[in-house]
């Protein structure tokens, strides 16, 4: 965060806390027109620390877990940083601060991906960092999501897609089906088979997503 901030001259880094309690002493202490705050911290969580302080300054949250985007409204946080942080995403932030923006909109909390982003997916086995953009659709499987990517074998998340279809920006990412969000960005063509049977052709995806004839229609609707 602080070679992130240094390409900005104009906010002044006053302070870092390694805790919730060093932060609220700190943030007493300086008053600091902003804070860039993670979730996870030592003593409690970075929310709880907001709700000890007498005034909140325009809060930045910082984390890798996208879920606790939509706790972030409680707190009106000018936006949702997502680790790893590019500097094209954090150079947004940046841009909502300085507009004076008191809260972020409902839009950004509920997408705090954008196109530019990547995506930490951890396995137990691994973890893998990932462009957003490469990323040409996600598939319900019970409570997990199958990830497909454009040049790499699909990756099985222990999270469920609805979470995704909270967090991924859309547009591209569009949910056609209950088992299904595509990339619309990565489409390649639409195949129909019948009236009522089709196949939506994605890059990485040779054999398509089936679309149902709802699907087809609402992906008709989307295109316009």
């Amino acid at each position: 965060m602080r070679r992130l901030l240094s390409r900005h001259h104009s906010l002044k880094i006053v302070g870092e806390a390694d805790s919730t309690e060093t932060a609220l002493e700190m943030i007493s202490r300086e008053r600091p027109d902003v804070i860039f705050l993670d979730i996870e911290m030592p003593g409690s969580s970075g929310f709880d620390m907001l709700s000890r302080l007498d005034r909140i300054p325009k809060v930045v949250i910082v984390s890798a877990h996208a879920e606790h985007a939509i706790h972030a409204f409680d707190v009106q946080a000018i936006d949702y940083l997502l680790k790893p942080v590019t500097p094209a995403r954090f150079a947004q932030a940046i841009q909502r601060i300085e507009s004076g923006n008191p809260s972020a909109d409902s839009t950004t909390l509920k997408a705090p991906y954008s196109t530019e982003d990547r995506i930490c997916l951890r396995t137990p086995q691994r973890t893998v960092i990932a462009p957003i953009n490469s990323i040409p659709a996600l598939q319900a499987d019970g409570d997990f999501t199958r990830f497909f990517f454009k040049d790499s074998p699909p990756l099985m998340i222990c999270h469920p897609l609805g979470e995704y279809e909270a967090t991924l920006p859309s547009p591209p990412f569009l949910r056609i089906d209950r088992s299904h969000i595509v990339n619309l960005d990565l489409m390649i063509r639409i195949d129909r088979r019948s009236r009522d049977e089709a196949s939506l052709i994605l890059e990485g995806i040779p054999e398509g997503i089936p679309l149902a004839r709802t699907s087809q229609q609402r992906l008709k609707t989307y295109l316009g």
